[in-house]
């Protein structure tokens, strides 16, 4: 593969990281844009060391963000529920994390919500942050969780009542991986931890290659195997067509592309890896509730998808017509785009796109492969060393195979206490997470109908009573370990 191919096919899989991932998702990610809710918070910044495993006598520091209601607050002791910030800017977190909003009243909580190092504005370097390996260096998941460490020690310190605060911390994609690595590393900062669709099992070796995209073709294929089965059929169906330059021209007005197919633009691998991406997107959305993510979503907006598809072996042309209808779901369902752009990178202006390349390029590496068999995309076999010469190439650095299992455990984490680990088995990252109980106290629930990190998000009326339930272990949860906190302190 040439270097231009394998850096973009980087691209595609941090975007899924990204997206999470988001989103997310998070996006998530990994996060989900929403209507605003109106949550009320005031923004405030704490000073952080640039580097926390240093002990030079010039030590750096820099403005990270945090956001913080009191509303709830009795200043006797109550828990600080802290939001462990993602892969974007914080205010995509604080819109989409309705469950934390909506329990705090209940337990007289301080909600905190803290922006990771070098997303959002909590730019160590400002514009510059990425410029150079030196300066990017410091992005790590390891130095975001002691910002968290500090930040919670800095607000016990300067908020009457909350000297002996238990502290709760959750987060969903990304921010749950770190809710769960915060409690495995410092374990006596934190009372407790909600980890939710947290993929702490990504990493290289882990798991088959395959299981994210195995995941989301499974979700289609839920709705109707022809639905998959005409996704897998168009991958050729869109090679025999732009085999010619009138195909191309056929291709790009009948699907009202922004700037047409050429073989100078690299239009139809565009193409393709955009459409692997909306697939991956609409799994973790595949929400019971029309929702908004970059673009405004029907509920179940992959059965609404699929309505389309009913015949996958259309000829060609046939094929992609419908392919075309059902993939406005995505990104026209409401009739309002005036074309279709296929540069991914326009749609997420509010996640650290730079700041995820980065860290997948150096801490967060996981062998994501494809057989077009076992599931319905192009088939791409992972390749480490041209990974990393992408990497390099990119940023400086050469990701590691081994970080994330060194730094935390890997699956080797049965002394790990007190942390509720969520999974839809409807999202792609659920086989790449915590699905079973790990130990007495690190515990798992799994929602069998429910996509990325739903139950973090507000109360719907449509949500599946699986996550409703889950919702209540949680509170149970909660309850349990700050009673805990409270007896180990008096």
């Amino acid at each position: 593969m040439v270097a231009k191919d394998m850096l973009c096919k980087r691209r595609i899989v941090a975007m899924w990281y990204q997206k999470v991932f988001s989103f997310i998702f998070f996006i998530y990610a990994s996060f989900y844009f929403s209507e605003t809710v109106g949550y009320e918070y005031e923004m405030k910044t704490f000073n952080v060391l640039l580097d926390h495993f240093s002990f030079a006598l010039q030590q750096d520091t820099f403005p990270l963000r945090y956001a913080i209601n009191d509303s709830y607050w009795k200043g006797n002791g109550g828990p600080i529920f802290f939001y462990t910030g993602n892969e974007g800017m914080i205010e995509l977190f604080i819109e989409n994390t309705g469950f934390m909003w909506e329990v705090a009243p209940d337990f007289d909580a301080l909600i905190v919500f803290a922006e990771h190092r070098y997303y959002g504005k909590s730019l160590p370097f400002g514009n510059e942050s990425f410029a150079s390996p030196d300066k990017a260096g410091y992005l790590t998941s390891l130095q975001a969780i002691a910002d968290f460490v500090d930040l919670i020690e800095f607000l016990k310190s300067n908020i009457r009542g909350a000297e002996k605060s238990p502290v709760i911390a959750m987060g969903g994609s990304y921010g749950g991986m770190l809710s769960a690595w915060f409690k495995i590393k410092y374990p006596h900062v934190i009372a407790g931890a909600i980890a939710s669709s947290a993929p702490i099992w990504q990493f290289i070796g882990m798991n088959p290659c395959n299981t994210f995209a195995k995941t989301v073709t499974s979700d289609f294929t839920r709705e109707s195997p022809e639905c998959s089965n005409s996704i897998r059929h168009s991958w050729k169906a869109i090679d025999n067509v732009t085999a010619t330059d009138e195909g191309k021209k056929w291709l790009s007005a009948s699907w009202r592309l922004c700037e047409n197919i050429t073989d100078d633009n690299g239009g139809v691998y565009s193409l393709k890896n955009w459409l692997s991406e909306i697939y991956s997107d609409l799994a973790m959305m595949n929400f019971p509730y029309a929702a908004k993510f970059h673009h405004a979503l029907p509920a179940y907006p992959i059965k609404v998808l699929c309505s389309y598809l009913n015949d996958s072996i259309l000829p060609d042309r046939q094929l992609l017509e419908s392919m075309f209808r059902a993939v406005s779901v995505y990104f026209n369902y409401t009739g309002d785009a005036e074309c279709l752009n296929l540069d991914s990178s326009a749609l997420y202006p509010d996640l650290g796109t730079d700041g995820w390349d980065y860290q997948t390029c150096t801490e967060v590496v996981q062998d994501m492969c494809q057989d077009g068999v076992d599931d319905m995309f192009v088939p791409y076999k992972f390749d480490f060393q041209g990974y990393s010469d992408s990497c390099y190439n990119q940023w400086g650095v050469r990701p590691s195979r081994t970080e994330g299992i060194t730094l935390y455990g890997g699956r080797d984490i049965s002394t790990a206490s007190n942390i509720v680990f969520t999974n839809g088995l409807l999202d792609p990252w659920s086989g790449l997470g915590v699905l079973e109980n790990v130990s007495e106290t690190a515990v798992a629930f799994v929602m069998p109908d429910t996509p990325h990190h739903l139950d973090l998000r507000a109360s719907n009326p449509a949500d599946p009573a699986s996550v409703r339930q889950v919702r209540q272990h949680l509170r149970h949860y909660m309850s349990r370990w700050i009673a805990e906190h409270k007896a180990a302190s008096s």
